[in-house]
C-alpha cells in the first residue's frame, strides 16, 4: 500500500533536484540539489528491495549503504573543490555572477 507513496515521493525528489542542478548556478546549491536526488534513489532502491514476495532482498539494501558511503566521500571532496575555486577566484559562482 505504501509502496507506490514512496515511489512518488521518490520520483518528487528527483524531479525538485534536478531542478535544482539545471537552474541554479551557485555550486554549493547545485551540489544540495545532486545529494536530493542521491537521497531519492536511495529511497527507490529500498522500495524496490522491500517490495519481494520471499522478504526484503539484502542486496539493494547494500547498494543503499555502499552509496551512501560513497555520497558522502564525494559530497566531502565536491566541497574541497568548491572551497579551493573559492579561493582561487573569489567567487562561488562559476558563471560570475553575485555570491549572495
Amino acid at each position: 500500500m505504501t509502496g507506490w507513496l514512496f515511489s512518488v515521493t521518490a520520483g518528487l525528489l528527483f524531479a525538485i533536484g534536478l531542478y535544482g542542478v539545471l537552474i541554479r548556478t551557485e555550486l554549493v546549491r547545485r551540489l544540495l540539489a545532486a545529494n536530493v536526488m542521491a537521497t531519492a534513489v536511495f529511497l527507490f532502491l529500498i522500495v524496490v528491495a522491500a517490495e519481494t514476495p520471499d522478504g526484503p532482498d539484502p542486496v539493494p539494501q547494500a547498494m543503499v549503504l555502499t552509496g551512501i558511503v560513497i555520497a558522502v566521500s564525494l559530497t566531502a571532496f565536491a566541497l574541497a573543490l568548491i572551497r579551493h575555486f573559492r579561493a582561487v577566484t573569489g567567487e562561488s559562482d562559476p558563471e560570475g555572477g553575485d555570491d549572495d
